[in-house]
């Protein structure tokens, strides 16, 4: 049978990671998709390089619509990233009846919707493994693995960038600006990191997980975002001390009143599995009905594990192609026409909905009656509380210090609600210093 021809749209460090891969495994590639799968044509805007990364066979062009105009390309792979340019040559590849797979996550929680419908509509499939934890096959256990399931939460570490920063915070002691400049030296951080730092690369992913795991549409304006630009090495340190560690989650919770989207820092029990996932790794636990809980680890990011989803796509691709569209694995999971009508029962919830638990650390004078004040306020607002820490004064401002730490931990209360109280504690003139709120997950 014809080998399916394959266009490259970028061959940075995960094209190039897929033309090694696809380059090496040909034979077993071919055993297990019954035909061969070759690069054919690639498209980037530095054409000598490319040349230099692909065989004599391969044309090269600077030019990505010729690759969209060649009749001859089965399947596009994109890999330019961000929203602009990327967003028009996936619709219109779509359009001249390519299949896509693609690692743009940013492009898929935005701009999801279009895309999906645009292919739907055409016959054609988008495919995306490669857009959420790199070489971590999670799209396809939630499409797929754990269809018999209803998710109940997913929660994951799914940017190793931060993970590896807050790993090095914890180990070493340092504050948040030392370990950013080390992680940029070492490669882990971009010269630009905000949307890893900021939880922006976190919410993409997350959005694409909730969809496919609720069977709604993809609605990245309604994810709560919050990085780890804050969070300091005393919190850290303290949270060791009740028995937590500090990592940047991307939640997605089945709620009485709606869907749960959010990715912030969050207080995980060490004895969890996903408190003990280190450095620029990933993980993601998925909690099903029928399944229980699950849990998906691998390397995040890197050319040739990107490069693994990415080929894993084009596998199912060569599959699945002559296939009746009608009766391949719809894209988020749930057949398209429920999506919208799931959207009234499963509204995706504002954070003043959310309930769950929480770490406080307040600055407070070092006097007495200030505990007493403190926790009266939270009693008031039905606040139940789990742990209380407070630190020697000396211990937190040196040999006659004035000021001391106190640490709280809540059992599970409406986020509005702490809001609320938490403002009423700020203006209490004991606590000198805006109070730090830090979300704890038991993942039980």
């Amino acid at each position: 049978m014809k080998p399916i021809q394959v266009g490259l749209l970028g061959i940075g460090t995960v094209g190039s990671g897929v033309y090694n891969v696809l380059s090496r495994k040909q034979e077993e590639i071919h055993r297990r998709a019954g035909r061969g799968i070759e690069i054919t044509m690639v498209a980037d805007l530095d054409v000598e390089r490319a040349k230099g990364l692909v065989g004599p066979d391969v044309q090269v062009v600077q030019d990505a619509r010729a690759i969209l105009a060649n009749p001859d390309i089965d399947i596009v792979v994109e890999l330019i990233g961000g929203y602009g340019i990327a967003k028009a040559l996936v619709l219109e590849a779509i359009a001249a009846g390519k299949h896509v797979v693609t690692a743009n996550k940013a492009l898929l929680a935005v701009h999801g919707t279009e895309i999906f419908a645009a292919a739907s509509a055409k016959g054609v499939m988008v495919a995306f493994e490669a857009a959420v934890a790199g070489g971590i096959p999670i799209i396809k256990a939630l499409r797929e693995g754990l269809t018999a399931n209803r998710i109940q939460w997913i929660a994951g570490i799914i940017n190793g960038t931060t993970n590896f920063i807050l790993s090095e915070m914890r180990d070493k002691g340092l504050d948040f600006d030392v370990v950013l400049k080390e992680a940029q030296r070492l490669g882990y951080a971009e010269a630009d990191p905000t949307f890893d730092i900021e939880g922006v690369d976190a919410a993409h992913k997350v959005t694409l997980m909730s969809a496919i795991a609720f069977g709604i549409p993809v609605q990245f304006d309604k994810a709560y975002v919050e990085g780890i630009t804050q969070l300091g090495a005393a919190d850290i340190k303290y949270a060791e001390q009740l028995g937590y560690r500090i990592k940047l989650l991307g939640i997605t919770k089945r709620a009485d009143k709606g869907i749960e989207l959010r990715v912030h820092p969050s207080l995980v029990p060490t004895k969890r599995l996903l408190a003990n996932v280190e450095g620029a790794m990933n993980a993601v636990v998925v909690q099903g009905d029928a399944v229980g809980t699950t849990l998906y680890y691998g390397k995040g990011a890197g050319s040739e594990p990107t490069a693994s989803a990415v080929i894993a796509d084009l596998v199912d691709i060569a599959r699945l192609h002559t296939a009746d569209p009608e009766h391949r694995v719809p894209h988020l999971a749930f057949q398209p026409h429920t999506l919208d009508e799931a959207m009234g029962t499963l509204p995706v919830l504002p954070m003043s909905e959310i309930v769950t638990s929480y770490y406080l650390r307040l600055r407070v004078a070092d006097q007495a009656g200030v505990l007493a004040k403190v926790t009266g306020l939270l009693a008031e607002a039905g606040v139940s509380i789990d742990a209380v820490l407070q630190r020697e004064a000396d211990e937190v401002g040196g040999e006659g210090s004035t000021q001391t730490d106190l640490i709280i931990l809540t059992h599970d209360i409406r986020e509005g609600t702490m809001d609320a109280v938490i403002a009423q504690m700020q203006q209490l003139p004991t606590v000198l210093a805006p109070i730090t709120r830090i979300r704890k997950e038991e993942l039980n």
